[in-house]
């Protein structure tokens, strides 16, 4: 009765040879994955210090009358002023942009109800721009306004709502090369971990391209910038 029938047998035999088979195969994979789960996270940095190719220079001036059409005839002269200053300095006409007065009455302005008001009922606040890829023509032009002054011409203060800026808008000419050293910083930093470690760097499991940002290089150089850029990679590990 204990007998077991040969198909019997040759049937348990394959079971067991494929759950064996099976087992195996689920541990190849198992070391596979960790294997492929060992990898390195590194940022690569890459800086590079450059001239601002773009200045946008505001130059506000005052007037105050009693009459509108009087305070217009102030402001379209000291305009004048300003052109033929900018001209002469070398700015071409395409490069000079005008701005729509702020005028303020000051007969309906609360701050003034006090017996401070100014003795001239009207306020003008006009702003004439320059914009122009020649930066150092700028800012020789920008030290001059002395002369201005000396015209008659009233010129405000710089201030938060209107500052000069000074831009690099060339970006895209350095992309490459930037994110290229970064990813060579980068691959640097794993290397070293790798041989902390006893082991060796290989493919790029994952990289990604960090914003990229442009600063001033100090409060006192705004026409020189600092572009920077952060990559983050991660390596495999190879014993």
């Amino acid at each position: 009765m204990n007998d077991l029938h040969p198909r019997s047998i040759a049937a348990a035999l394959i079971i067991a040879l494929g759950l064996a088979v099976a087992g195996g195969a689920i541990g190849l994979g198992f070391f596979f994955s960790r294997n492929t789960d060992r990898y390195v996270t590194v940022k690569g940095l890459a800086e590079r210090e450059v001239d601002a190719d773009l200045a946008i220079w505001p130059i506000t001036f005052r007037v105050s009358d009693n009459g509108l059409n009087s305070l217009q005839a102030k402001i379209d002269t000291d305009r004048r002023i300003i052109t033929e200053f900018l001209r002469a300095s070398g700015f071409s006409a395409d490069e000079i942009s005008y701005a729509a007065p702020k005028i303020t009455d000051t007969r309906t302005e609360q701050r003034y109800s006090s017996g401070n008001a100014p003795e001239e009922r009207y306020l003008a606040n006009t702003t004439v721009t320059v914009r122009s890829t020649d930066v150092p023509l700028v800012k020789a032009s920008m030290e001059d306004t002395v002369g201005l002054v000396g015209s008659g011409v009233m010129i405000a203060a710089e201030n938060w709502q209107t500052p000069t800026e000074f831009l690099y808008t060339n970006l895209n000419d350095i992309k490459p090369d930037m994110i290229e050293t970064a990813t060579v910083n980068a691959r640097e930093a794993a290397e070293k971990f790798a041989e902390d470690s006893g082991s060796r760097v290989g493919k790029i499991r994952k990289a990604t391209q960090g914003y990229f940002s442009i600063s001033d290089r100090d409060r006192n150089s705004p026409d020189k910038k600092v572009v920077r850029v952060v990559t983050t990679v991660e390596y495999f590990l190879i014993d």
